[in-house]
């Protein structure tokens, strides 16, 4: 199986981008975030036209929103509203196989990180804090699951391209890491992206649009995760970001990430 999790920034409008990522990389399931767009707008016919027939949509206007494509059937597909808003920030289903997909959108969080100051800072710290308490009373950990989506905290110190100068940055603060790393092994989720990659090295999943060559600057961050349970460990078999996918035709600033699980 293939998986694919991907902010995608508008799937109105970068439409074009899900078309080229199918071609060229032909996944099973693609989790989007950000598709800024309401259920009765979203591009279903178009979607379908790929191959993707199966899709369980949680959108809203204009904002936010998620969405799971997939070739194989989902089943018992759901959503939830976390911290108290409903703001179209999770979706999840049931792949063939028995494996729960979870696709989430964790608030940004401003730009401000004192939640005293940022009612949004707040929001985000909330979110992660309700993450944390939620799977370990909802699920136990030894059934197959999958956590995606942009998470919109980079953990590690190479997982920014400056660590000494982002720690005071919304989504590389202390207390964000800190929060993130307690959600994370609470449910004692796996980081698949760094089960291929060491920690030492670089790892990045987004580019701002503010570098006039994004490449040559390479100021990435790591916002875009891919967790599993234990469970699933054994089965993981290849881990890719799609670096040149932000250099595509009226790209989003972040770039899929690709899972490869063996049957």
């Amino acid at each position: 199986m293939r998986l694919v999790t991907w902010n995608i920034n508008s799937v109105r409008q970068r439409l074009h981008l899900i078309e080229q990522l199918t071609k060229d990389y032909a996944p099973d399931v693609i989790c989007l975030q950000e598709i800024k767009a309401q259920n009765k707008d979203f591009p279903l016919a178009e979607i379908e036209a790929m191959g993707y027939t199966h899709n369980e949509v949680r959108g809203m206007k204009g904002y936010n929103g998620v969405a799971i494509l997939s070739r194989v059937p989902l089943e018992n597909g759901q959503s939830r509203d976390w911290v108290g808003k409903d703001d179209s920030r999770h979706v999840f289903a049931t792949l063939p196989g028995g494996i729960e997909v979870h696709n989430f959108y964790v608030p940004a969080g401003g730009d401000v990180p004192d939640r005293d100051q940022n009612d949004k800072f707040g929001h985000k710290l909330d979110f992660v804090d309700e993450m944390k308490a939620w799977f370990p009373e909802m699920y136990s950990n030894d059934r197959p699951m999958i956590l995606v989506g942009d998470l919109n905290i980079a953990p590690m110190e190479h997982d920014v391209w400056s660590h000494k100068k982002l720690l005071k940055i919304v989504s590389h603060t202390p207390i964000e890491v800190e929060k993130l790393n307690d959600a994370q092994n609470a449910f004692g989720w796996v980081d698949t992206m760094r089960h291929f990659v060491p920690d030492e090295e670089k790892l990045y999943s987004w580019w701002s649009y503010r570098a006039r060559d994004w490449r040559a600057a390479n100021k990435g961050r790591r916002l875009d995760h891919i967790w599993a349970t234990p469970v699933l460990t054994p089965r993981l078999k290849h881990m890719e970001v799609i670096v040149d996918a932000r250099g595509w035709e009226k790209p989003s600033d972040h770039a899929p990430v690709l899972l490869d699980l063996e049957d």
